[in-house]
């Protein structure tokens, strides 16, 4: 079975701060599983580094109805990256049907991001199409 994970949570450096949040417990659940790593901030052309980014407006479903923005710690638009990052992502492997994701990201969060400067409940922008593909979501946290 093949399962979209965080590559921050195998230990990439890809995050917005140039680290990683390595899981250990990620690799022992996907035992046996076919890991293809994702991180939709790169995939869409943001780099690592980068200005940290939250959603304003709503939570990554409501990104994808265009009711919400994704913005970077200098004020700069970052939808566009957000969207083509997340499509990216589901394309390298579009029969996969479970992700494990960084909980609490503006792309990977599945119960929780940071919306209008606050942790709050809402998915991320990937974890928002990936649910809309029917795929199976579950965070580094549990469930």
């Amino acid at each position: 079975m093949k399962v979209l994970v965080s590559a921050c949570l195998l230990g990439v450096r890809c995050r917005y701060d140039g680290q990683h949040k390595r899981h250990v417990g990620v690799e022992r659940a996907l035992a046996g599983c076919e890991i293809v790593p994702v991180c939709p901030e790169q995939a869409g052309g943001l780099p690592t580094p980068r200005p940290a980014c939250q959603l304003r407006g709503g939570d990554g479903e409501a990104l994808w109805q265009d009711r919400a923005r994704v913005v970077d710690a200098l004020g700069v638009d970052q939808s566009a990256a957000f969207r083509e990052g997340a499509r990216r992502c589901l394309q390298q492997a579009p029969d996969a049907r479970r992700a494990l994701l960084k909980e609490g990201s503006p792309s990977c969060g599945v119960r929780r991001c940071v919306i209008d400067g606050e942790s709050r409940p809402g998915m991320g922008v990937l974890a928002a199409l990936l649910a809309r593909q029917g795929v199976a979501l579950e965070t580094e946290e549990g469930g």
